[in-house]
């Protein structure tokens, strides 16, 4: 009996052709996947042969720094500045913190004398200016020893120079008597302890533009009547509406 080759299988092929092809095949898709899996990895590779010869690689943006013209007028803006007055401790401590909270500028004192020394007002009767360290608004207990808050209230509000600056009271005692007495003496607030940051925040309604005030003389301006024309001729000055001769 004669075996006849079957019509669907493919012709026998050299087993050395056969392997050459598979070795070749293996090689090729091994780099593709290799440089696809590099290029997987390292998105943004750059090379210096990217760019021509006479060029450099681009710099990095910086981002603009603020001006020293708009620094300046930052700086500028007026800050408000209380004198605080407190003998507790720790009532200074909170009232402090809770001051610089609000973004007010603070000088802080143990006692009414001290307070009355820092507005250029003391015992030792040494000349000096008032109200020198511009202070806006005084915010003072009430309870203190030697001086409390009303006896400071009513030296500030007497003195002619220094009645302008507001004051707040605070205190930890609900007594109606003393507020109606600290308010009728020119107080601006009674504050109960313990003080809230809305009951800071309420210092700014209290607070007008201080007048610095010197004790030195100031000159006088010639008034217009006085200063001569080009002519060489000279105006004569009138005193409540009289000519003087």
């Amino acid at each position: 009996m004669v075996s006849t080759p079957c019509p669907h299988l493919p012709p026998p092929r050299d087993n050395q052709q056969y392997l050459s092809s598979l070795l070749f095949s293996f090689f090729f898709f091994s780099t593709i996947f290799l440089s696809n899996f590099f290029c997987c990895i390292f998105p943004n590779t750059t090379t210096m042969a990217e760019f021509p010869p006479s060029t450099t690689p681009p710099s990095p943006t910086t981002t603009p720094t603020p001006s020293s013209s708009t620094t300046t007028s930052c700086s500028n803006s007026h800050v408000i500045h209380i004198l605080a007055v407190d003998d507790c401790l720790v009532d200074r401590k909170i009232v402090e913190k809770l001051l610089k909270t609000a973004k007010f500028k603070v000088t802080i004192v143990a006692s009414g004398k001290k307070a009355l020394e820092v507005l250029g007002l003391n015992e030792a009767k040494v000349e000096t200016p008032l109200n020198e360290h511009n202070i806006d608004i005084i915010f003072t207990d009430y309870c203190m020893p030697e001086m409390n808050g009303y006896d400071l209230l009513k030296v500030i509000k007497e003195h002619s120079h220094l009645k302008s600056i507001p004051v707040v009271i605070m205190s930890s005692e609900h007594d109606p008597e003393r507020i109606s007495r600290c308010l009728a003496t020119g107080a601006e607030e009674f504050m109960s302890k313990p003080l809230q940051l809305r009951d800071i925040h309420r210092l700014r309604s209290y607070v007008t533009p201080v007048q610095h005030i010197t004790k030195t003389g100031t000159k006088r301006k010639l008034p217009l009547d006085l200063i001569p024309d080009n002519n060489g001729s000279e105006r004569r000055p009138c005193i409540a509406g009289v000519a003087v001769a």
